[in-house]
């Protein structure tokens, strides 16, 4: 088993645990923040180091790291400590959901969180610190830039562009061929089927929705249900 540091303890550090736990074969020995965020002193019945005493304590000759932060600032902090604990000489550790679609030719950069049920199709490549939440549907010859975060029920159709800490929101839907810039904010049921430029927001179009005494309401179910 090779040794695994946390760098988080919130809710993603736990699922981070979980994970690399019951499926990978690492073994994570202990976890760590920024000293000012050390309120506890442990996790999970394991230590939690602040970060100006981990290479002492847990040197990185011998651990890797993951850090396992969400997508704070528009996936900014997540870019900063990732920074933070390479340039401090560890080797940022990747996961791969055992239960997701992924061929051999993947290209992946380091510090990845990729959960199952992920289609993940040929000549696909993602960088470095890039975050797949479950269900998402990534198209051949697509490439999904560092820091970015995907969400859950995401289709991102073939040979697209994701820019770098790019937030895309879950059942958003990304048009084949599609560039989408650096810094964009890509909602809930989005579908862009156009290049998005650097720091756009993409809205999705809200539900119409009829109440129990709108005429229409009772037409439309009339329609499709017979009653």
């Amino acid at each position: 088993m090779k040794s695994l540091i946390i760098f988080g303890t919130a809710e993603i550090a736990e699922l981070a645990y979980f994970y690399f736990t019951n499926d990978s074969d690492y073994e994570v020995v202990a976890f760590t923040v920024d000293d000012e965020f050390v309120d506890k002193t442990s996790l999970l019945n394991l230590p939690i180091i602040p970060f100006s005493e981990i290479v002492t304590k847990f040197p990185p000759e011998d651990n890797s790291m993951h850090v396992a932060l969400s997508y704070s600032k528009l996936n900014q902090l997540r870019q900063e400590k990732y920074e933070q604990a390479k340039s401090s000489g560890y080797r940022l550790a990747s996961y791969i959901c055992s239960k997701s679609v992924v061929w051999d030719d993947l290209e992946m950069g380091d510090n990845c969180f990729i959960l199952e049920n992920q289609t993940i199709q040929p000549n696909v490549k993602l960088g470095n610190n890039v975050m797949l939440w479950s269900g998402n549907h990534i198209g051949h010859g697509t490439k999904i830039r560092d820091h970015a975060y995907v969400s859950s029920h995401v289709v991102i159709a073939g040979h697209c562009d994701i820019g770098k800490r790019c937030f895309l929101g879950i059942n958003s839907t990304i048009k084949d061929f599609t560039k989408v810039g650096d810094d964009c904010f890509v909602a809930m049921d989005a579908s862009i089927v156009s290049d998005l430029d650097n720091d756009s927001v993409a809205l999705g179009v809200s539900s119409t929705v009829f109440k129990s005494n709108d005429k229409r309401a009772r037409i439309i179910k009339r329609k499709y249900f017979k009653i």
